[in-house]
């Protein structure tokens, strides 16, 4: 009698997986949907300097507001003509209190603001410093809609270094733009005509509408204003300049607390001194300041020092000459009255300040009190 032959071992492989090698077609399925997680993670993922991007932009945009300025012109016929410009400011605190360029509401018969909640307030000037093209206005809004960007330090800033800018130019609210430092130290006019010193040189990509904007750092904090561009154009090409904010910090108390800055003064005017003009009136040093005009009462009059005795005429040219010479401020030699302003710039009414004075064949250190500059006592 025959036997049935018992069943083997089983020939199917164990899983998913068919004899041969072939996968079932759940596993190519799930083997695909991984694929396509791992893939889109990797689309997502950020490198460290992209993600410092989104979280500068994410925590100080919200700080930077859209200005609009309504100002009046006069056609032909003297009839008045409204016009409206746009700019940006950043706030500084939760009182409501705005930084921005002079230019953006210079002249303004009225200041509308627009915040980041695209929530519109009237703004008023609280004060303005065109020395620096600098202005603070302030608007009326809860406390809760007002995102201060902390103030960083322009000190230590070197060429090299990242910069990111938030603004709204051509009325385009909220864009970043970001890029180096390219140079520091940048001397240039601001649209109102005024010659701006120190600034910042930045390659970050400034357009019309940026001006009043913040420029930051890599942590988010405010370096600088931007204020100006050097274009053909009139847009971007890689050449932009901020306001140090060092220079805002230091007038910042001032135009909130009284609405103007006072202007340090010495009470002299000043003519630069170089070597053949130094050999021509023989005098002990080659270089330095001459002072031409000390303002009767002023400081320099008060410290004691002079201005000219007498007119020199060298051709066409009548030269106040014979007074003192101003060849060094603090230790730090001076070869231009623009270098004398920019030290004296730093300074406030009431500070001493040292000068190395030459005069008659002879060196002196004569002390300076300085004061405000007259017009600058009474203007509001």
């Amino acid at each position: 009698m025959s036997k049935t032959a018992s069943p083997g071992p089983s020939t199917r492989a164990p899983g998913p997986f068919r004899p041969g090698g072939g996968a079932s077609p759940r596993a190519l399925v799930l083997a695909l949907v991984v694929a396509l997680l791992f893939a889109a993670s990797a689309a997502q993922a950020l490198s460290p300097d992209e993600q410092n991007n989104v979280d500068v932009y994410r925590n100080a945009s919200p700080g930077v507001v859209n200005i609009t300025s309504i100002t009046v012109d006069y056609d032909f016929f003297l009839r008045p003509v409204p016009r409206e410009g746009a700019g940006s400011g950043v706030i500084i605190d939760r009182r409501g209190y705005i930084l921005t360029n002079n230019h953006v509401i210079k002249n303004a018969r009225r200041l509308e603001v627009t915040l980041a909640d695209r929530s519109r307030h009237r703004g008023f000037l609280v004060g303005a410093y065109p020395e620096m093209d600098l202005a603070i206005i302030r608007i009326e809004a809860p406390e809760e809609s007002l995102v201060p960007v902390p103030l960083g330090e322009s000190s230590s800033l070197v060429v090299g270094q990242k910069v990111l800018a938030i603004g709204n130019p051509f009325g385009l609210g909220e864009t970043l733009t970001t890029g180096i430092i390219s140079s520091l130290g940048r001397s240039v006019s601001s649209p109102d005509g005024v010659l701006l010193e120190d600034l910042i040189q930045t390659d970050a990509s400034i357009n019309p509408g940026n001006s009043g904007g913040p420029l930051l750092d890599s942590e988010g904090r405010v370096i600088g204003i931007n204020t100006a561009i050097l274009s053909p154009s009139g847009g971007s090409v890689g050449i932009g300049f901020a306001i140090p904010v060092d220079e805002a910090r230091r007038i910042i108390p001032d135009l909130i607390e009284k609405g103007r800055v006072e202007y340090p003064w010495m009470g002299v005017s000043l003519f630069p001194l170089f070597p053949a003009l130094a050999q021509a009136l023989d005098l002990s040093v080659e270089k330095g300041v001459m002072i031409t005009e000390a303002a009767a009462g002023g400081p320099a009059d008060k410290a004691g020092l002079s201005g000219a005795t007498h007119i020199l005429e060298v051709g066409n040219i009548q030269l106040p000459v014979g007074g003192d010479v101003i060849v060094a401020v603090e230790g730090k030699a001076v070869k231009s009255p623009e270098e004398l302003t920019r030290i004296l710039r730093r300074k406030r009414p009431g500070d001493q300040v040292s000068l190395e004075v030459a005069a008659k064949g002879r060196t002196r250190t004569v002390t300076v009190t300085l004061e405000a500059r007259p017009g600058d006592r009474t203007r509001r």
